[in-house]
């Protein structure tokens, strides 16, 4: 998993509540185990018409949009079922931060399983980044300060330290598992000298 500490870009602001897991990422291309090769279906009932052409009012498929780092959502994002394929699309995408006054709370765990920033800020804060959107300015995400910058303004956030720490050092569930690798090895030597017959063949 990359590190996250800062990232600027031109943010895309897609403002309808309450959009699924489903909407993310439909559930035809939930078959596949790996995390890459899922953008291009990212958001793909809204980014595709009937014929697999792009919708050109959709947000993502207008420049410079179709490259932004940030996606500004509206609240409840993330809601539905549970697939970690959602974080994994929108990753592969290119976004690597959401910004939302509210989230489905297994959405918002696997975002920073999967090395995406997603912050919580007020109805009203969303709709002043949102004007930055729409004039295609960058704002900017300083994560070991907490805070949005945009403009002379800036936006504070909060985000538990345990899952700062794992985005800042890039340490996903396997990585936080392997740095824990020796005490692993001292408790399996120890049970051995205890229990001998367990590792018997």
């Amino acid at each position: 998993m990359k590190k996250f500490n800062t990232l600027k870009s031109i943010p895309a602001y897609l403002p309808i509540v309450n959009i699924d897991t489903d909407m993310i990422i439909p559930k035809q291309f939930l078959k596949t185990i790996k995390r890459t090769g899922l953008g291009k279906n990212l958001f793909f009932e809204m980014r595709y018409d009937d014929q697999g052409k792009e919708i050109n009012d959709f947000v993502l498929n207008q420049s410079p949009y179709n490259n932004s780092n940030i996606l500004i959502a509206g609240k409840n994002f993330g809601c539905g079922s549970s697939r970690e394929h959602a974080p994994w699309a929108l990753l592969d995408f290119g976004i690597t931060c959401v910004i939302s006054s509210s989230y489905a709370d297994i959405f918002y765990s696997n975002c920073f399983k999967n090395g995406i920033l997603p912050i919580i800020i007020e109805e009203e804060k969303i709709k002043e980044l949102s004007q930055y959107a729409n004039r295609k300015e960058e704002i900017s995400i300083n994560l070991k300060d907490e805070k949005i910058v945009y403009g002379n303004n800036e936006i504070k956030f909060k985000i538990d330290p345990f899952k700062k720490k794992c985005l800042l050092e890039g340490l996903d569930d396997i990585a936080l598992s392997l740095k824990k690798s020796d005490k692993i090895e001292d408790f399996e030597k120890k049970l051995k000298i205890k229990k001998p017959w367990i590792f018997n063949d």
